[in-house]
């Protein structure tokens, strides 16, 4: 079995790159650890079943723990709106609600996905104080509450937030007197300060063209992700989420409770997890994805077998990795792998061909070109004329970027970034809506830049 683990993790394993630590834990115990790559290249320190990582979004389902645990006590009500712990939160006409923001149903805009619209980098310090500024400057959701699933990392920031404040203790605090300290879990933790040293980590690289860049972040920010933990320590908590120690059994059923919409339909995620199937087995699990990290864990509750892989390099697909892995592990109780017709592949096959490269030759460019303020990113966007390239758009510390055509009206950059332009007033846009996946419908005015932070 360990030999056709390694198989899967080979691409991963030499001493010159980063890699992973995998674990496969059974009824609740680590039945195999170990680990591929380097947790640090400068000093050639190996990843092992000990190495601490930053495990991103996997992190989610501690604090919907923690407002499980609160919800139980009767401390938190999941159906009250948010407003009623976090009075700064905007008074929407249909507010959403705690367990809204638990499901990722609250219409919540992604503050991830706000502030890099607001012209910030993925390195740029960050608090949670200001993303709750974020957050309470929006004067509208994505869609009523309830009515959709949309993964928002702010739903998770405001639960955190909601911890804190019910409870008196920071989210770090409250998750290690509730669950990392009764569990035996003493070097888990929510990092909530970027300076702080953390024995045994391993830093964070993205591959380059001749080698790795260190990838890190100054985000002191709780939630929605930033827990470090180690493979060794993880089998702890899959045997919580099984066997109730910390919160009992109605937390563990809790835990698995999915979200139901408006509509009546049932959605996968759960309290930070994510519910579903492989094979013919039901899993449980979760992915993240942080600057240099990437992270999963899968449980298959009926078999009693958990897989978890923490890397520390961008570019790899965990969830995959174990995916395969379990293959190995319960080959004999999945359904064969199906087949894929021959009519099928040729589908995906040209699903994959290249796209139409984006037209940059842009008519009227003058109707677009100004500055764009919005209120709500406090933040105002900078259309230029450029001769060989169309249009570029400048915003904060963020490189221009190059805009495309879509029809008249409308524009887009590359990642799926739409600009819907109307009210024309002397030949020239004077408004503009942008989507951009998990933020809707923001919304800017043209300015004349005076006055105006940039």
């Amino acid at each position: 079995m360990a030999a056709r683990v390694d198989a899967v993790f080979a691409d991963y394993a030499g001493d010159d790159g980063p890699g992973c630590s995998v674990g496969v834990i059974r009824d609740g115990r680590l039945n195999h650890a170990t680990g591929y790559g380097s947790a640090n290249l400068e000093y050639g320190v190996p990843n092992g079943p000990a190495t601490i990582y930053r495990i991103a979004s996997v992190s989610k389902q501690f604090t919907a723990g923690a407002i499980a645990l609160l919800a139980l006590r009767g401390e938190v009500e999941l159906d009250a709106p948010v407003q009623r712990y976090i009075p700064e939160f905007p008074d929407y006409p249909d507010p959403p609600t705690v367990r809204h923001l638990i499901h990722h149903t609250s219409g919540v805009r992604d503050y991830i996905v706000l502030f890099s619209l607001a012209g910030n980098r993925s390195e740029d310090f960050i608090t949670d104080r200001d993303i709750l500024d974020a957050i309470t400057r929006q004067r509208e959701l994505n869609f009523p509450p309830g009515s959709e699933y949309l993964y928002s990392n702010s739903g998770y920031v405001l639960l955190g937030e909601i911890v804190a404040r019910v409870s008196g203790q920071s989210l770090r605090e409250f998750a290690r007197a509730e669950f990392f300290d009764p569990l035996g879990m003493p070097h888990t933790h929510f990092h909530d300060d970027h300076n702080e040293v953390v024995p045994n980590r391993a830093t964070g690289y993205s591959p380059t063209d001749d080698g790795f860049r260190i990838n890190m972040t100054t985000l002191d920010v709780v939630g929605d992700g930033a827990i470090y933990t180690s493979v060794e320590e993880w089998a702890a908590w899959d045997r919580n989420l099984t066997e109730g120690t910390v919160g009992g059994p109605e937390w563990v059923v809790l835990m698995h409770e999915r979200g139901v919409l408006t509509s009546g339909d049932t959605i996968p995620y759960a309290f930070g997890l994510s519910r579903g199937e492989h094979r013919g087995l039901a899993t449980v699990g979760h992915s993240g994805s942080w600057v240099g990290y990437r992270t999963g864990m899968s449980r298959y509750p009926d078999a009693g077998y958990s897989f978890v892989a923490l890397c520390n390099r961008s570019r790899i697909d965990p969830m995959s990795l174990i995916a395969t892995t379990a293959e190995i592990y319960l080959e004999d109780a999945m359904h064969p792998p199906e087949d894929i017709a021959e009519g099928e592949a040729e589908e995906t096959a040209d699903e994959d061909a290249p796209e139409a490269p984006p037209d940059h030759d842009i008519p009227n460019r003058a109707r677009y070109a100004g500055s764009f303020y919005s209120p709500e990113l406090d933040a105002t966007y900078r259309i230029m004329e450029e001769d060989a390239a169309g249009l570029t758009l400048h915003v904060g510390r963020r490189d221009p970027v190059t805009l495309a055509v879509e029809s008249d009206g409308l524009l887009a950059i590359e990642g799926g970034r739409i600009f819907r332009f109307s009210g024309r007033v002397d030949g020239r846009y004077e408004a503009m809506m942008v989507d951009a996946g998990r933020v809707k419908n923001l919304r800017f005015a043209r300015t004349q830049e005076q006055g105006i932070r940039p």
